[in-house]
């Protein structure tokens, strides 16, 4: 029998919090400054905490916190202080790779689970990761789905995996190049992403390495995104407990669709498998770097460069009020806006929503486009709020 799958979402702010949790993800893993992997993004204070843990238990899911950075005594120390904290936050787990972390975690009674950080690749350490008192595992993004599965079988702990988002060059993420160059700690959270930007390799005596002839330069330091729609089957029958989407640091249409995507073919797969192409071609539709499955069945070949999504989000204005009896929003447009425009709105408490302009009004007159400057009221499906954002999609 397959055991129910967690599927684990991430969120950078309460936007992407909010979106992750109205598409049906069960659990969601948020950051706080100074203690995880991504430290450019907003992330959440420690005062902000209790809400998002509220948010999340009113939705019925869970919260971890990322505690996973390379950590110094100075760090111990801050951790330290902050526990009781998150003690009180009621937060559900903590995500941790240090040893030291590991054992704080363990005093204040809190529940651990062990980062991809930590490289893990057999059974043996999972064993001995019981003993220090780790519930969960997220395992080494490096291994095959077949090494995954004899681990799970034989595993005492939850098994976690990553299925979907962006992939490092360096393994598990241990990656110094950010620091050799900019002088920014991967390990701490800093990562700059040289790694994406195009390169090309000359040796001393002159000769070169070209993978790609594009201007001689190319982007094969930068893999392709993780994508693991079209195998939920085989990952379901893997024996994991947790499915986890990367992407703290993108946007929340990114994470309420890649969420809504994989919650849905999860439901499909108890329900009665069979495969959607239009799951693919909605993934392909928000922020990606082109798909592979990472290490699952074969080495990761190909790279990748930059947004492969054949949309952009252009930034076109902001809800001013919206009008519960009649669902229309009125939105301040800062750019051009006409019947048939695609939208994305999102807020902090609305998350992100997609809408179609169906119809628009002005001063009570039916309208087919409104232009920079106007005040525009749109027919929309869910409550929005004032200070939400309004994107339209284009094209490239």
């Amino acid at each position: 029998m397959v055991n129910m799958v967690e599927l684990l979402s991430p969120a950078g702010n309460f936007t992407s919090l909010a979106a992750a949790l109205k598409n049906g993800a069960d659990s969601v893993y948020i950051g706080i400054h100074g203690f995880n992997m991504r430290a450019h993004t907003t992330n959440f204070s420690l005062t902000e905490l209790e809400k998002a843990v509220n948010m999340a238990h009113n939705h019925e899911s869970k919260l971890y916190l990322c505690t996973n950075t390379m950590m110094k005594n100075q760090d111990l120390d801050g951790l330290e202080k902050i526990l009781p904290l998150v003690v009180e936050s009621g937060a559900d787990a903590l995500i941790v790779s240090d040893l030291g972390a590991l054992e704080l975690i363990r005093d204040y009674h809190l529940e651990a689970h062990y980062s991809v950080q930590g490289n893990v690749s057999n059974t043996r350490t999972l064993h001995t990761l019981k003993k220090l008192g780790v519930k969960r595992v997220i395992l080494s993004r490096e291994l095959s789905l077949e090494e995954i599965k004899e681990i799970s079988s034989k595993s005492p702990l939850e098994i976690e995996v990553f299925i979907h988002g962006a992939q490092c060059m360096a393994l598990s993420g241990r990656c110094f190049l950010s620091s050799y160059l900019y002088q920014k700690n991967a390990n701490c959270g800093e990562c700059l992403q040289p790694c994406r930007k195009v390169w090309k390799m000359e040796c001393e005596d002159g000769s070169k390495l070209i993978l790609e002839n594009q201007e001689n330069m190319t982007h094969f330091l930068s893999p392709r995104d993780m994508c693991m729609i079209e195998y939920i089957p085989e990952l379901m029958e893997s024996g994991v407990s947790a499915f986890k989407i990367e992407g703290r640091a993108r946007s929340a249409d990114y994470v309420g669709e890649v969420t809504r995507v994989y919650q849905e073919a999860i439901n499909t797969y108890h329900s009665g498998w069979s495969f959607k192409s239009e799951w693919l071609d909605d993934l392909k539709n928000v922020f990606n770097r082109g798909f592979d499955q990472g290490f699952y069945f074969q080495k990761p070949l190909q790279d990748s460069p930059s947004n492969q999504s054949p949309y952009i989000k252009k930034d076109v204005g902001e809800v001013v009020n919206y009008f519960s009896q009649v669902k229309a929003a009125e939105v301040r447009l800062w750019a051009d806006l006409k019947v048939g425009d695609h939208l994305i709105i999102q807020g902090p408490t609305t998350g992100s929503i997609k809408q179609k302009v169906e119809s628009m009004q002005m001063e009570g007159s039916s309208i087919t486009k409104a232009v920079k400057g106007d005040n525009a009221g749109l027919k929309v499906d869910e409550k929005v709020r004032p200070g939400d954002l309004v994107y339209k999609k284009v094209k490239r």
